[in-house]
């Protein structure tokens, strides 16, 4: 909304709208002129339609908004023009070559690294998209271009309303179950999505999309056959991934891309891929390559305690998780010597729980079993399951390490206590962490278990209410 709002003004609208918390944005769009409450209620609309007597006026919401809010509720029973903000987005882009970024994941950034390479490379885009783009530091760029890379949103349905010269499927997946009931209503929503495009590209590694959609125009980093666009990774580290760039099978040049992580190369391939079929130089775009960045809240660097870096990533979803994860591994130095494996069942699907106090009781369980193990294997696995008739998310942690005897386990979450008094000169004390866990499963409805055996290993479980 704060992006559309900030596009809205620089085409000389006059825009007043309302949020609870005062933060950047707001403080953004009111140095840019616009008038932000910050409550929401009846008098704000009287105030907007008293002050603008015999102009047109549109109240945008968007589907976070309920029907209830006493703004909306207001408009509504005076029959005011209400427009979702799909409808606004949906107005701008038809003022321009549009490219419009969609997907399941992977949106912000794909718009991100698209937006870079035109801005350098023609000079001539725009941008609207759901994060902070480095090179604007903003998500919102609208001047009087050729060009508008704009990311759109399927989470509400209302991705049937962009029509775009050139449509981006980044991958699908099924995600926001408060809308969609199945895997294919999403694939469905798509498709509408991918009629109102003149020009569809997509992710060939994605499976749903290959086997339901079909172009001309798909990118790969798998393969360089059967695919319009490719780049065939030859070394990912934590700083730089190098690959070999194809279009249409033949071998181009290889590229220094200064973002790591393979699913961040898949983004960016499609970025070049696009690029490319609005006849965007190629040379240009590896001339420019180097001053990619990942956008804000995409594995971001915010500090360090204790000599551990803190990085804020937005990843969400289960197989966002995976591959933040993936891309995590990279900037490990492993102490140990150990290897991390993540299991997700299919069926677990969204849960609504303490992020919070679920994230730190993972983080010890997974900080002990790394500290405990020496060349093995630590496993987190992720599964839904029935306990007394409550449907229960299961997060174990089993490692290969040092293990417990059952006196060891009997006192394993008392404050401050060493497992076993044979391996303190090696690990020492388990400290408050496991304790802690235990009193925040409790407080979240839920327990955790452990078993243990020495020399073979142990596995921690926390179980809490879906």
């Amino acid at each position: 909304m704060s992006a559309l709002a900030i596009g809205l003004l620089k085409k000389g609208c006059s825009v007043s709208g309302s949020d609870l918390v005062k933060n950047d944005e707001t403080k953004k769009l009111e140095k840019l002129g616009a008038v932000i409450f910050t409550s929401q209620i009846r008098q704000n609309i009287e105030f907007v339609i008293s002050k603008f007597t015999n102009k047109l006026i549109n109240f945008v919401v968007s589907s976070a908004i309920k029907p209830e809010n006493e703004e909306f509720s207001y408009c509504r029973e005076k029959n005011l023009s209400i427009k979702h903000r799909s409808e606004i987005l949906a107005m701008l882009m038809r003022t321009y070559t549009s490219l419009a970024v969609a997907g399941s994941h992977g949106k912000t950034s794909t718009s991100t690294f698209l937006s870079t390479i035109l801005e350098l490379c023609t000079r001539n885009s725009s941008s609207i998209t759901g994060g902070i783009i480095p090179i604007y530091n903003s998500n919102c760029h609208l001047e009087n271009t050729k060009f508008l890379v704009a990311e759109v949103d399927e989470s509400d349905g209302t991705i049937n309303k962009y029509k775009s010269d050139i449509g981006i499927i980044n991958n699908i997946d099924f995600d926001h179950c408060d809308h969609f009931s199945n895997l294919s209503e999403v694939i469905s929503s798509f498709k509408s999505f991918a009629k109102n495009s003149k020009k569809l590209l997509l992710n060939f590694d994605c499976e749903t999309s290959r086997k339901n959609f079909y172009s001309n125009y798909k990118w790969s980093n798998a393969t360089a056959k059967n695919v319009a666009y490719a780049i065939i990774p030859t070394e990912i580290n934590s700083k730089y991934t190098i690959g070999k760039y194809y279009e249409n099978g033949n071998f181009i040049s290889s590229l220094n891309i200064p973002i790591p992580g393979l699913h961040n190369l898949s983004n960016i391939t499609a970025a070049i891929a696009a690029s490319r079929m609005i006849g965007v130089d190629f040379i240009e775009i590896k001339k420019n390559i180097k001053y990619l960045k990942l956008p804000k809240k995409r594995f971001e660097f915010r500090g360090q305690i204790d000599e551990r870096s803190l990085y804020d990533d937005y990843a969400h979803h289960p197989n966002e998780i995976k591959e933040t994860i993936k891309l995590g591994r990279l900037f490990i130095k492993q102490k140990n010597n150990n290897e991390f494996q993540i299991n997700i069942d299919d069926s677990v699907g969204s849960m609504s729980q303490d992020e919070t106090k679920l994230r730190q009781c993972l983080t010890n369980f997974l900080s002990n079993a790394f500290k405990f193990t020496k060349n093995g294997t630590v496993t987190l696995d992720i599964k839904s399951e029935e306990v007394n008739n409550v449907e229960n998310i299961n997060f174990s942690v089993t490692d290969t390490g040092a293990g417990m005897s059952p006196e060891g386990v009997a006192k394993v979450f008392e404050e401050y206590t060493q497992a076993e008094r044979s391996t303190s000169a090696n690990y020492g004390g388990t400290g408050l962490g496991l304790p802690i866990s235990k009193k925040f499963a409790e407080l979240m409805g839920g327990d955790v278990t452990v078993t243990s055996e020495e020399g073979v290993g142990s596995v921690f479980s926390i179980i809490v209410p879906r």
